[in-house]
């Protein structure tokens, strides 16, 4: 793990930070300022533990690249996906505000770098700036939403629940390509069968079915939909 505390990386990691984080557009200068103080910049190797179940919430954390999943365990032990989060996205903030140990686990899928900054700064930014009380409010209502989307599908067929959980990642993280297409990195298979519900098996053969109507097109690194409304159509 690369620590990264000169100050000159540290201000470009933290303009990246602001440039690609929701939650810090819009926020006056003085605020980011304030904030960017106390952060901590680190890079992570793929499936590296970031935070375990029952940690206290002494930090709230941006992703700068890479990916991470939320995870934890059902009572029979068999670990569930709840979320994949990428560039830009924030984790570990429910624990800083209610001040309660954390209720998953966070663990690295690729190569990641992660800024964090100190809870009660976190906490002292929403108080001080109502910006930042919306931008967080905002985060909660497209987890919310996307919560909602995933349980009016999970009793959809298999090739619904994939495209449906691409179409998930590719907002979240697809980069634009052509008019109406979408990039994004190739997740392993276990990780979309996790996420979808699904078993392993199912979403490759899924994924080759889509592939072969030319929905979607991959590569060892990354998936791209090209027409996310014609993948939008294939769900029932």
């Amino acid at each position: 793990m690369d620590d990264r505390y000169g100050n000159r990386e540290l201000d470009s990691d933290f303009q990246d930070l602001i440039a690609s984080a929701l939650f810090f557009q819009g926020l006056p200068a003085e605020s980011l300022k304030k904030a960017a103080s106390h952060v901590v910049t680190r890079t992570h190797p793929a499936n590296q533990v970031i935070l375990l179940e029952n940690d206290w919430g002494g930090s709230v954390y941006f992703i700068l690249d890479g990916w991470a999943k939320i995870r934890t365990y059902n009572i029979d032990g068999k670990e569930i996906t709840l979320n994949i989060l990428g560039r830009g996205e924030v984790f570990g903030e429910m624990a800083a505000l209610d001040e309660v140990p954390r209720s998953t686990d966070v663990i690295t899928l690729t190569p990641t770098k992660i800024s964090s900054i100190p809870a009660q700064d976190f906490v002292d930014l929403i108080y001080g700036e109502p910006i930042a009380g919306v931008r967080l409010a905002q985060l909660m209502a497209k987890r919310l939403r996307q919560v909602n989307r995933r349980l009016r599908l999970r009793e959809a067929d298999s090739v619904s629940r994939v495209a449906d959980t691409l179409l998930f990642l590719a907002d979240g993280q697809g980069k634009p390509i052509g008019k109406e297409g979408l990039e994004m990195p190739n997740l392993p298979h276990r990780e979309l069968s996790s996420l979808s519900g699904l078993a392993r098996e199912t979403v490759t053969r899924v994924l080759t079915k889509l592939e072969k109507k030319n929905l979607i097109k991959r590569t060892a690194d990354t998936l791209c939909i090209p027409d996310i409304n014609a993948l939008d159509d294939m769900i029932n």
